[in-house]
């Protein structure tokens, strides 16, 4: 057991290294001098030369690639992700200071797809190649395709323009919280309903399931008690690994609704060339995403603890 937890944290560490390599080299090779602009921006004016060179020996921007890059992992490891080249205050506070909104906004949306996708999936498997079954089916793959800012701004003029039911953008009330939520959940409401009615077909076609019908026990508590425990296995994965995917497509999300959070200082600085930021959200949103992982495994085993010994579920 031990042996295997190591393995898995080496494992992990190597993702980790990869993505902050990769985010570290694509920021790097990006076209155009980040001294140059940050300083023409917040000058309103071209900067001259002797300026850009000592904003550059400033933040080590003419040092090495390999040089730059080991410094910063090595402060990051520290938990020190830089300095904002724009705002100039610590990439960590400016982090920690957004990621609060964008996780409310993904477990909202995790909530809002959960209540509509579960019961809309044991419902269609349970009425199984019915109109009630196709037009789940259809419902599902219209989220699926649908794109989360085309959502976001329909929703935001009829409800928001409209009606006036709900705040425009910004943050604080649940009034601001209810669209972007449906808007991010949507998606993954499409994907879990296939997923819950694909697992309810399976485990209701089970002996177990026969055998408590033939005890006499009631339908639903059949469906509910019996059948839906296990056929959340595959459930557990698939919202585990769409809630690492929530948080990163809260970038949009929060661009369309103007929503104070990761998404929003991640775009305003790739606009800027903040690269710490960038390269600090990223790296923050892969370690959520591995997290996000884990507590997936540890879920597994606390649903069948077959998975634990190794065995078939």
């Amino acid at each position: 057991m031990l042996r295997a937890f190591f393995v898995r944290l080496g494992s992990l560490s190597s993702v980790l290294l990869g993505v902050s390599l990769i985010t570290y080299g694509f920021a790097f090779l990006t076209p155009g001098d980040p001294a140059y602009t940050i300083l023409r921006e917040q000058r309103q004016s071209p900067p001259s030369e002797p300026e850009v060179a000592s904003f550059r020996a400033e933040h080590g921007l003419d040092d090495p690639f390999l040089v730059q890059y080991v410094s910063w992992l090595t402060d990051a490891l520290r938990g020190d992700l830089g300095t904002s080249y724009y705002q100039s205050e610590s990439v960590t506070s400016l982090i920690l200071a957004s990621l609060p909104n964008t996780l409310e906004l993904a477990l909202a949306a995790t909530a809002v797809s959960l209540v509509l996708a579960v019961p809309l999936g044991v419902f269609s498997a349970v009425h199984r190649d019915t109109w009630i079954d196709r037009t789940s089916q259809i419902a599902a793959l219209v989220g699926v395709s649908m794109p989360n800012f085309w959502l976001g701004y329909l929703l935001l003029l009829v409800c928001s323009l409209w009606l006036g039911l709900t705040p425009v953008g910004g943050v604080g009330t649940l009034g601001h919280l209810v669209l972007p939520a449906i808007t991010l959940g949507t998606g993954m409401a499409a994907i879990v309903t296939r997923i819950v009615r694909t697992s309810m077909l399976e485990i209701l076609e089970a002996d177990y399931v026969d055998t408590a019908r033939s005890k006499g026990v009631r339908e639903r508590l059949v469906i509910y008690k019996h059948a839906l425990r296990n056929a959340l296995i595959p459930v557990v994965t698939i919202v585990g690994l769409q809630f690492g995917y929530l948080i990163n497509g809260a970038v949009i999300v929060e661009s369309v609704f103007q929503r104070p959070g990761l998404g929003t200082l991640l775009v305003d600085a790739v606009f800027a060339r903040d690269y710490p930021i960038v390269q600090g959200v990223v790296l923050v949103t892969a370690v959520a995403f591995v997290v996000t992982n884990q507590l997936v495994d540890l879920a597994y085993v606390a649903l069948d603890p077959r998975v634990e010994r190794g065995e078939r579920p």
